[in-house]
């Protein structure tokens, strides 16, 4: 193969990475791009491997389409006639190269990698699954465009073809621009390396050169190339303008290659593919008195870190360090570019002009050191090595083996309780034990008081250690992180907890911006970017939040929380937040993000973290920069940003229509068909061939102004450089929760920011249920307490329609005219179309026979009426508002006593439920038999 492979043309001295090749009516160029060498076995193995075949790598390395030298220290010169009779020679084929590379790789994998393990609480659940599935080359020849129309109204467009395939390389390439052409033909054709594992959808832009300006983007077409086979050689095309007959032609190729390893982590959604190290030095020979100040400057495309400089010759003794390192995906084409301060690269056939460098990173040796300048003032060192295997993260859709673990010692709490509430003669066994939930809304200070009053119902009740798991955002999440502080806080009386907040509600908030705080804010905002924190407004607004509802600074993490949780005596709490995406509203694109004692995790990636390592950097799935662990009082302004509301987040729940937006604000997409091809039924992992217009200026500015959050919580992402799996539309777990307009553009969920960008999850649906309906969670039965304002129903009837749409098991809500105007205290939903939807205790902010009674049968006297009026129905102009952030202590003893009674009052409802529950279990528990 690599024989035919040499022998399609001659070798051009001209250009390195181009040769000709005559293409029935036209001469063309192959350019070979997203590997130079497509056959090429990479000599990225440990060591330890014997001589041959180290010569073998370095010989096939050596074909790059040029005489090129090697510029190791024992460099060899080899020209492509040469490789194939060496090969001969040794009697060695590409099957056995196939073999020494398993041999080698399985040496890696038993100990002989340098590793950088995480620690031993990330690692002792990791579950990796490692494959080395084969490569394919794939070959894109564009060949031309019929009947282009005009991008200039006083001139035909100057056309050239941008190719860009993620996936296989961070870099674009393009073909030549042909000038004042309605037909351009170019037949040029450009090579791909592909990972089958990885879905990779090809990008042709078809673009207008405009210089001196910048070029115009006309079109591009989406291409999925699991819609060829390894065979196969098609010419596919692509309709542009169907009115106008404006047609792309474009041929693919693609090709089995020999297999490379490559040890990859996946979910069925997500891949981790292997990384590689890369450590750049640099070292000064000569001391002057007076050194010149120079700059390296070292960029590697698609890296981790992308672009870094070293100083040398500085006095400053802030300058950095003399050695850098980059982490990158080992095959994906990667290329070092280096600056030089002065003319001093070797390897440039014109030294008078040059002083940069570009180094294809798969021609180096692992643990090589290899000298890349020749100066006397300084070397430039580079030295590729393996990063570990094992990953920082968990890919996995199941909870994590702590929160197995936690279920467990709970279930001997719930049992008990069960047992005593129910009245039950026998013991529950463990597989006959519900699942229960409490589920809470935001509603700022209003929520925080309504929890502790619906928790103190429960405990009076005997009923809080029923509870497996408490969920919360916004305003709960505060009654939360004040409870949990407290190791065993639902063994006790929790009227020690709401004495502390009724102290802090009723306090003057101005106090919080006395000059001590605002000293104290300065100080923690400055800890803070030392530590690492890319900061906002947000974290300010986490310490005022802190300083409101505490007299002390609370120093409290996350994970600390884990005491609170690890003998099972007390419900795992779990908080909720948003991560959306600039330039998107928050309907168009939003990911539920779960938080608990152990983990922090996407719901629709199954990418989850140990929570202590939430903010800092990962790449791939590993650890590359711990910083310290968050404390509550920042999670807290995250969790409860009210500065994040879009225009187009407003007129949604205002339920306005946001059809006029849209048409300004959404990328205008449309699938294409090849006319040419006949009509076949697709697999369902293979997506249609789109295209996609761009928007003018005006549509792009009106589209910052509507989507403009104002400020937003950024935390590092943890699934920055992770890719997408080619089968990852078959997940039923993505699907599951698959609901954004960039859920079927890969490429789109490949790019992965520096930063996640998170808000309020009420800014779309005033719920935290979503973590509790993961099926591996297996909740039978959610007390869904409302502590929103304004409609009560409304919270419950998005949240029940966006369910319905993703198919996620949910009971039917079914709530007549006459409840929606005058709601009573508790619904019971147990009806559902799915045998898996947990049961539904309903149980919205109203004040109905409270106002008559002060507990469950006991009439209020007539000078008692007073303390039964709460005006919770109003949005403003009202002591219980969301925004009132100081209440009286009548006001808070109102609400307390009506979220509590409301419980108390329906105490019959819940052991119905309750029951109901376990009777399923039990069901369950036999026809599994």
């Amino acid at each position: 193969m690599l024989a035919n492979f040499i022998g399609l043309g001659a070798l051009s001295n001209k250009d390195p990475n181009t040769k000709t090749n005559t293409y029935g009516n036209g001469e063309a160029k192959r350019k070979f791009f997203g590997t130079e060498n497509p056959y090429g076995a990479e000599s990225q193995v440990s060591d330890n491997q014997d001589y041959l075949w180290n010569k073998c790598c370095r010989e096939l390395s050596a074909y790059k389409g040029s005489g090129c030298q090697w510029w190791s220290c024992d460099a060899h010169t080899h020209n492509v006639g040469d490789i194939e009779k060496q090969l001969m020679e040794r009697k060695l084929t590409f099957n056995t190269v196939k073999k020494d590379e398993q041999t080698l790789l399985g040496e890696e994998r038993s100990g002989k990698l340098s590793k950088r393990g995480g620690d031993a609480a990330v690692q002792k659940h990791v579950k990796v699954q490692v494959q080395v599935p084969p490569f394919c080359l794939l070959s894109v020849r564009v060949i031309r465009i019929r009947n282009l129309q005009r991008a200039d109204v006083l001139s035909p467009s100057d056309c050239y073809i941008s190719l860009r395939l993620p996936t296989a390389s961070y870099g674009n390439t393009r073909t030549k621009a042909i000038s004042n052409s309605s037909d351009p033909v170019w037949n040029e054709t450009f090579y791909f390396r592909i990972q089958n594992v990885v879905k990779n959808v090809l990008e042709l832009k078809v673009c207008d050169e405009d210089t001196p300006f910048r070029d115009d983007q006309l079109c591009t077409v989406l291409f999925d190339i699991a819609q060829l086979q390894p065979g196969d050689t098609v010419c596919r095309h692509f309709e542009l303008n169907q009115q106008k007959d404006e047609v792309l032609e474009v041929e693919f190729t693609l090709e089995q290659m020999p297999d490379l390893p490559e040890s990859l982590a996946t979910n069925g959604v997500l891949v981790s593919r292997e990384l590689g190290c890369l450590k750049v030095e640099v070292y000064g020979r000569e001391k002057k008195k007076k050194a010149r100040r120079e700059e390296f400057t070292f960029t590697l495309k698609g890296s981790l870190e992308d672009t870094q400089s070293i100083l040398l010759g500085d006095d400053s003794r802030y300058a950095p360090p003399n050695s850098t390192v980059f982490h990158y995906v080992k095959y994906c084409n990667p290329h070092l570019e280096v600056e030089f301060p002065k003319k001093c690269c070797i390897w440039c056939s014109d030294k008078g002009h040059t002083n940069s460098l570009t180094l294809p990173l798969n021609q180096l040796r692992i643990g090589e050191r290899v000298e890349i300048s020749n100066d006397k003032a300084y070397n430039v060192f580079v030295t590729a090595e393996n990063c570990q295997n094992d990953l920082d993260m968990r890919l996995g859709f199941d909870v994590c083996p702590e929160e197995q673990d936690f279920i467990c010692k709970r279930k001997k709490y719930v049992a008990a309780a069960l047992k005593n509430a129910l009245n039950l003669q026998d013991d529950l066994q463990d597989d006959e034990v519900p699942i229960v939930a409490v589920m809470t809304t935001a509603g700022g200070v209003r929520s925080m008081i309504a929890m502790y009053g619906s928790l103190l119902a429960l405990q009076k009740l005997n009923l809080l250690d029923c509870i497996s798991y408490t969920a919360g955002l916004s305003g709960t999440t505060w009654t939360m992180i004040n409870l949990y502080e407290d190791a065993n806080w639902s063994q006790k009386d929790l009227e020690a907890h709401i004495s502390d907040a009724r102290k802090h509600v009723m306090k003057n908030k101005l106090s919080c911006f006395s000059r001590r705080h605002l000293t104290y804010y300065e100080k923690e905002i400055c800890q803070r970017h030392r530590d690492g924190y890319k900061l906002s407004f947000i974290d300010l607004w986490g310490l005022i939040i802190e300083s409101m509802f505490n007299d002390e600074p609370n120093h409290h993490k996350l994970s600390d929380q884990r005491q609170a949780v690890n003998l099972g005596q007390n419900p795992l709490p779990i908080y909720l937040a948003l991560n959306v995406k600039e330039r998107y509203s928050t309907l168009d694109f939003k990911e539920w993000v779960e938080f608990t004692p152990y983990e922090a995790g996407f719901l629709k990636y199954g990418a989850f973290i140990n929570v202590e390592h939430f903010g800092s950097e990962f790449y791939m799935g590993h650890l590359t920069k711990k910083l310290p662990e968050s404390e509550l009082c920042y999670m807290q302004g995250m969790l409860s940003n009210i500065y994040s509301q879009s225009l187009l987040d407003a007129l949604y729940l205002a339920d306005c229509s946001e059809d006029f937006w849209h048409r300004w604000t959404r990328d205008r997409v449309v699938d294409i068909e090849d006319g040419t091809l006949p009509s076949m039924p697709r697999r369902p992992d293979v997506q249609p061939t789109r295209l996609f217009t761009p928007s003018g200026s005006l549509t792009d500015v009106l589209r910052d102004v509507v989507t403009m959050r104002p400020i937003v919580a950024e935390y590092g992402n943890f699934m920055r450089g992770l890719q997408v799996n080619d089968k990852y539309l078959e997940n039923d777990r993505f699907s599951m929760w698959k609901d954004t307009v960039l859920d079927n553009f890969p490429n789109k969920l490949n790019e992965t920011p520096e930063y996640l960008e998170l808000t309020d999850t009420a800014f779309f649906i005033n719920t935290s249920c979503p973590p509790l309906l993961r099926p591996e969670r297996k909740v039978d039965l959610i007390l869904h307490l409302n502590y929103s304002g304004g409609s009560q129903a409304l919270p419950l009837d998005l949240a029940t329609k966006y369910y319905a749409e993703q198919g996620i098991p949910f009971p039917k809500v079914v709530l007549t005219d006459e409840d929606r105007k005058h709601l009573k205290e508790c619904y019971l939903f147990d009806k559902a179309e799915s045998p898996k939807a947990p049961i539904l205790l309903y149980f919205p902010l109203v004040c109905d026979t409270f106002q008559k009674y002060k507990a469950p049968g006991v009439e209020r006297s007539p000078s008692e009426m007073e303390e039964g009026q709460v005006d919770v129905s109003s949005t403003v102009f009202t002591p219980f508002a969301t925004g009132a952030l100081q209440y009286s202590e009548a006001n808070f003893n109102k609400l307390l006593n009506l979220t509590s009674y409301n419980i108390l009052n329906n105490q019959h409802m819940i052991l119905q439920a309750l029951r109901t529950a376990v009777q399923r279990k039990k069901q369950q528990k036999q026809q599994s038999l």
